[in-house]
C-alpha cells in the first residue's frame, strides 16, 4: 500500500510518499510560495533533488503539480496516481468531536471550516490542502489525522480552565493540546525500545522543537499536556512566550498603546527564545552564543531547561510516578546541552545521568542517556509524525475494505 502524507501550511505544502509494506519514504518534497510570486516545488526521490519553478496560485495547483511530479517519467516514482491508495493529512485542530483519524467527506470539510477560530494559522491551509486533494484526485480516499486527538483522553479536571462554565458551554474554551500525533508515536516507540508495556506504563514525552510540549501518558492514554486552548500555553518556545499571566496582555496594551491583537502577535511571534536572546529562535545559533557565554543566550537556555524540569516534576506527580522519560523533536533530539541542563536537576527522582552517552548518540538514532543504575531511564527517541500519519491512514482505509 502506498500512502501520500500531506502537511499544508499557509503558503507551503510538504509531502511524503510511503511504501507502507516497508514503511520506506520513496519520495518527498515541499511546494513553496503558494499564492506568491516565485512559487516552486522541491522534490526528492532516489537520492536526487529537483527544483521545479511553476506558478502555484492555490493548494489545488500544488497538489496537481506534486501528483504530476510523482508520476513523471524522468523523476517520478510511480507510473500512475492510481498506485496511491490513500492520502493522509495532518490537521492541527479537531475540536472536541474529532478524536480519531477520520475519512474525509463533505461534512468533515464543513466541520473543519467551523474550527478556524481554534487554530487560525493552521486550520485554513489544512482545509485548503484537503480540498485540493479531493478536487484533483477524487478517486483517492483522504484521511484526516488530528494533532489534538491523542489528548482527547485528558480528564475534565485537567482540561478545564478556572473561568465561568458558560464560556466552555458556549464557546468550548478549554485545553486541547497539540503535537498529539508525535506524542503518541514517540510514547509507543519509547515503550517498545525500553521493553515496557505501553498499555501498563507511566511515560513522559518531551517534544522540544520550535514549538514544544510535554505530555503525561498513563496506560497508553494522555492524562495531561502542556499546550492549552492554543499552542501558546506551556513551555517557552522558539517565538512563543509559553505560560504567562493573562493580565500581562492588558498591562502591555495600556503601556504601549497596542491593541489585544498586536500583543497576542508579539506573544506568538516575537517572544520565547527569540524575545529573550533578541537575536535568534534557532537553537543552533543559541548554542553557539551559549558557548561564548553571551548572557541572554545563557538566560534563554536556563529558562527553557527550568520550565521543562517544572513540567516533568508536575507530571511525575500527576502520574503518581514515572517509568520512563524521553526527549524528541528537533531540539529535544539534537541538543545534548539542553538535555544535560534538564537532567542534572532531576536527581531527586534517582536519575543517574550518563554524560558520555548523551553526547555520543548520533543524529537520527535512538538511545539511552542514563546509566543502568538510574531509577528512571531517560531516552532520546526520534519522532516521525509523517510515518505516524501514514500508519493511522492505513488503519482507516483498511477498515473500509473489511
Amino acid at each position: 500500500m502506498k500512502v501520500l502524507v500531506v502537511n499544508a501550511g499557509s503558503s507551503s505544502l510538504k509531502y511524503q510518499l510511503f511504501d507502507m509494506d516497508t514503511e520506506d519514504v520513496i519520495a518527498k518534497g515541499n511546494a513553496e510560495r503558494i499564492g506568491i510570486e516565485g512559487s516552486f516545488l522541491k522534490h526528492k526521490a532516489n537520492g536526487v533533488e529537483t527544483i521545479l519553478e511553476k506558478s502555484l496560485s492555490n493548494h489545488a495547483d500544488a497538489i496537481k503539480l506534486i501528483l504530476e511530479t510523482l508520476t513523471d517519467a524522468q523523476i517520478g516514482v510511480i507510473k500512475d496516481i492510481t498506485e496511491i491508495d490513500a492520502i493522509g493529512h495532518r490537521v492541527v485542530h479537531g475540536g472536541e468531536h474529532y478524536t480519531k483519524p477520520t475519512l474525509v467527506d463533505e461534512k468533515v470539510i464543513s466541520d473543519l471550516r467551523g474550527l478556524v477560530d481554534f487554530a487560525p494559522l493552521h486550520a485554513i491551509p489544512n482545509t485548503d490542502g484537503i480540498i485540493g486533494c479531493v478536487n484533483v484526485a477524487p478517486q483517492i480516499p483522504n484521511v484526516t489525522v488530528f494533532d489534538t486527538a491523542f489528548h482527547s483522553t485528558m480528564p475534565k479536571y485537567a482540561y478545564m480552565y478556572g473561568i465561568p462554565m458558560k464560556y466552555y458551554r458556549d464557546y468550548a474554551v478549554r485545553r486541547y493540546g497539540a503535537h498529539g500525533t508525535s506524542h503518541k508515536f514517540v510514547g509507543q516507540k519509547l515503550a517498545e525500545y525500553a521493553g515496557i508495556d505501553f498499555q501498563n506504563s507511566k511515560i513522559i514525552t518531551c517534544h522540544i522543537g520550535n514549538g514544544s510540549s510535554i505530555t503525561a501518558i498513563k496506560n497508553g492514554e494522555c492524562i495531561d499536556t502542556s499546550m492549552g486552548f492554543t499552542p501558546l500555553e506551556g513551555l517557552i518556545m522558539g517565538t512563543r512566550s509559553g505560560d504567562i499571566d493573562a493580565n500581562v496582555i492588558q498591562f502591555l496594551c495600556k503601556k504601549t498603546g497596542y491593541d489585544v491583537n498586536k500583543v497576542t502577535e508579539i506573544l506568538n511571534k516575537e517572544s520565547g527564545l527569540l524575545g529573550i536572546t533578541e537575536k535568534s529562535s534557532d537553537m543552533r545559533d543559541i548554542c553557539e552564543m551559549y558557548e561564548k557565554k553571551e548572557p541572554q543566550a545563557v538566560l534563554a537556555l536556563e529558562m527553557l531547561a527550568y520550565r521543562i524540569k517544572k513540567y516533568i516534576g508536575s507530571y511525575v506527580a500527576a502520574l503518581d510516578g514515572v517509568d520512563a522519560i524521553c526527549f524528541t523533536a528537533g531540539i529535544g533530539e539534537n541538543t545534548p546541552e539542553l538535555r544535560e541542563m534538564v537532567l542534572t536537576g532531576l536527581t531527586y527522582l534517582g536519575i543517574d545521568f550518563d554524560r558520555d552517552a548523551n553526547y555520543s548518540i548520533l543524529r537520527g538514532e535512538d538511545g539511552l542517556i542514563t546509566t543502568k543504575n538510574s531509577k528512571v531511564p531517560i531516552y532520546k527517541i526520534c519522532t516521525d509524525e509523517e510515518l505516524a500519519i501514514a500508519r493511522e491512514t492505513v488503519e482507516v482505509v483498511s477498515n473500509l475494505k473489511k
